[in-house]
């Protein structure tokens, strides 16, 4: 099969193009795992922060991506759930142990053996991928496969920080970053707190019009105050800027949920700016994130397609993949990326 490989960590400055188009075996499968015959795959800041060292693979090369949309092409002897020919989805979580006290609560994107699709196995960046059918999901019929590939990821684990937030309806509610998940968490929230007004931080001009044509109440810069305080603030970027000027804008007991894999490095001296009175006193929060359990991608698809949810995409083709990347490392941002498999 065709795929796209990473070979090794570097920094996409420097090396605009990672990945190098290989011929890979078609993956065996046997017992619960199906084969699936790729046909988008969404691409995610965090195959940033696995290209540049910051959450590496394990081994290399490693085939990327981890929002895959096809259909299955092959069942295992013991794989029923689905049927050859049906629509699934991939998402971040490829496999946890299913048996440690975290994945019995339904906590398994905390399990020790948390495998990452895309990271710790072979992703989407390719015409096929394997895996046990109880980590794959029914795609519902009102998403096109290229609108269903950011709800895997960018709309799972914007979910996940939505509900980790621990809003009511009619708080208010702040984004800063506005790419592919907080764009799904403005539509998410507009349907779940209709009373709540949503205020959007964004360094691009282009990223603050965009939140509002998607019914923002307000947007400005990283470092500018709204005209009110918030009650949470949902920070999607790889920077440490915004959380800190995000701390200065919650109310009392507001809490910063932090979605993101990692932090970059560039702008950690941004921390020194940290002052405890302005941005931490009156028993305020902040909330990481980490990883996505099968739960969120399962409910936030439903969600989607009750509402629905359709993502704003741009797609590219596969043999694209290296720009599309290039592009989101420089910002250049609207909606969601994904790359068709033809």
């Amino acid at each position: 099969m065709k795929a796209y490989i990473l070979e090794k960590t570097g920094s996409l400055r420097e090396n605009r193009r990672p990945l190098k188009l290989a011929d890979m075996d078609l993956p065996a499968i046997g017992g619960e795992e199906v084969l699936i015959k790729i046909s988008a795959c969404g691409v995610c800041h965090t195959e940033l922060d696995e290209i540049e060292g910051r959450t590496p693979p394990p081994s290399f090369p490693m085939i990327l991506g981890h929002q895959v949309v096809g259909k299955v092409a092959r069942r295992g002897a013991q794989a029923n759930k689905f049927k050859i020919n049906d629509r699934v989805g991939i998402g971040w979580i490829y496999s946890a142990c299913g048996k440690c006290p975290r994945c019995l609560t339904g906590d398994e994107n905390l399990c020790a053996d948390f495998q990452a699709t895309g990271r710790d196995t072979h992703g989407g960046y390719a015409e096929y991928i394997k895996i046990n059918q109880n980590f794959a999901f029914s795609i519902p019929e009102i998403f096109s496969d290229a609108q269903a590939a950011p709800l895997l990821c960018a709309g799972a684990i914007g979910y996940r920080s939505l509900r980790l937030a621990k809003l009511s309806d009619g708080q208010n509610l702040g984004l800063t970053g506005f790419g592919a998940s907080a764009h799904l968490v403005l539509k998410l929230s507009q349907f779940l707190y209709p009373q709540s007004k949503i205020f959007v931080f964004a360094r691009a001009e282009r990223e603050r019009n965009f939140s509002l044509e998607l019914g923002a109440a307000w947007a400005g810069d990283t470092a500018d105050e709204p005209p009110e305080k918030l009650q949470a603030i949902i920070d999607t970027t790889p920077a440490w800027k915004p959380v800190v000027e995000a701390l200065k804008n919650l109310v009392p007991v507001g809490r910063l949920v932090i979605n993101a894999i990692r932090k970059e490095e560039a702008d950690k001296d941004y921390l020194l700016k940290l002052d405890y009175a302005k941005h931490l006193w009156e028993e305020k929060e902040i909330k990481s994130i980490a990883n996505v359990a099968r739960r969120d991608i399962d409910e936030f698809l439903k969600f989607a397609a009750k509402i629905p949810i359709i993502p704003e995409v741009e797609e590219y083709p596969l043999e694209d993949a290296n720009r599309a990347l290039t592009e989101l490392k420089d910002g250049k941002i609207k909606g969601a990326k994904v790359l068709r498999i033809d």
